[in-house]
């Protein structure tokens, strides 16, 4: 039976998961839609990379991503850590030369000031969809273009056209108006991935300073288009690691290796995707603050709460 480290990394749009084995190569890898439901999500990543690795003894998990204390709940993960660690640790893993990570997911963006593999600065941007995964699938939907075909119609423009990123509801705005002038869809598709790259450098990347290597991961990276309004931007290469799509469940993975040194993990194996588990929120009238008590519950045994406090309802 062969050995490995399973990475989960649970995000508002999608949950993606790996298994590495003992040299971080990935030998098992999936990206599925969260679709609201982070437990059935994490239950079907489960299956099918039990599917793709089939018998595989795991030696350490680890999770990571806005959903990490659910997933480590439902695993009982060995560590679980933030987005900002679980990136630049993969990044630094398969890439040591890098110093900047730009990371665009599908409901949030980062940046990762990297020296000598160590994170050293970053910012993220949670507060606006404008220019995440999210924004551009509704873009293309308005434009009647599938989203794979997205980054190659920008780079087929012939012509450069500004259009306002700042805001969806001024780049929707700006489209129609350019439409309805009868510049290009190409054109236009184009000056929206140059406005995504805009607004990014002046939000997120505001202030960073950007040296070369430079990674770009996310879901939004499989957008060529993107990449060389990046490059453009930038006046640089950029560079999309293999694995973009999962880097955050490999540094999960990675991390859960270091944390499970000398001992034996506490995972709680592939048949946790087999398990019924339950969360629901109450609010304690115990004093005036009436804290909003978030529940996990495996079966009919309650395995987690927080959200308290004072530790009244947390302290199992």
């Amino acid at each position: 039976m062969s050995a490995g480290f399973l990475g989960i990394d649970v995000g508002s749009i999608s949950t993606k998961g790996v298994v590495l084995d003992t040299d971080y190569r990935v030998r098992a890898s999936d990206y599925i839609r969260t679709q609201g439901n982070p437990i059935e999500a994490i239950k079907d990543l489960l299956h099918r990379l039990k599917i793709q690795i089939g018998e595989v003894e795991v030696l350490g998990a680890g999770t990571t991503g806005s959903a990490r204390r659910l997933a480590g709940v439902m695993l009982r993960a060995d560590i679980v850590k933030n987005e900002i660690i679980a990136h630049a640790i993969a990044a630094s893993q398969y890439h040591p030369d890098a110093q900047t990570v730009l990371e665009i997911g599908g409901q949030d963006s980062k940046i990762i000031i990297l020296r000598d593999s160590i994170p050293v600065d970053f910012a993220m941007n949670t507060v606006c969809a404008a220019g995440t995964g999210s924004f551009l699938d509704h873009q293309a939907t308005r434009l009647g273009v599938p989203i794979e075909e997205f980054g190659d119609l920008a780079l087929s423009a012939k012509n450069r056209v500004n259009i306002a990123g700042r805001c969806t509801v001024f780049a929707e705005s700006d489209m129609i108006h350019k439409a309805q002038l009868g510049i290009s869809r190409e054109d236009i598709i184009s000056g929206l991935c140059d406005a995504i790259v805009r607004n990014y450098l002046n939000t997120v990347a505001k202030g960073k300073e950007i040296k070369p290597v430079v990674l770009f991961q996310g879901g939004v990276a499989a957008n060529v288009g993107v990449k060389a309004a990046f490059e453009r931007a930038l006046e640089q290469k950029v560079v999309i690691p293999e694995h973009f799509l999962v880097m955050g469940a490999i540094g999960a993975a990675i991390l859960a290796r270091e944390e499970t040194e000398g001992r034996k993990s506490r995972f709680a194996g592939f048949e946790t995707a087999d398990v019924k588990f339950k969360t629901r929120s109450f609010e304690c009238e115990g004093c005036p603050n009436r804290c909003e008590v978030i529940e996990t519950s495996r079966e009919t045994e309650v395995i987690d709460r927080y959200g308290d406090r004072c530790g009244k309802w947390s302290e199992l």
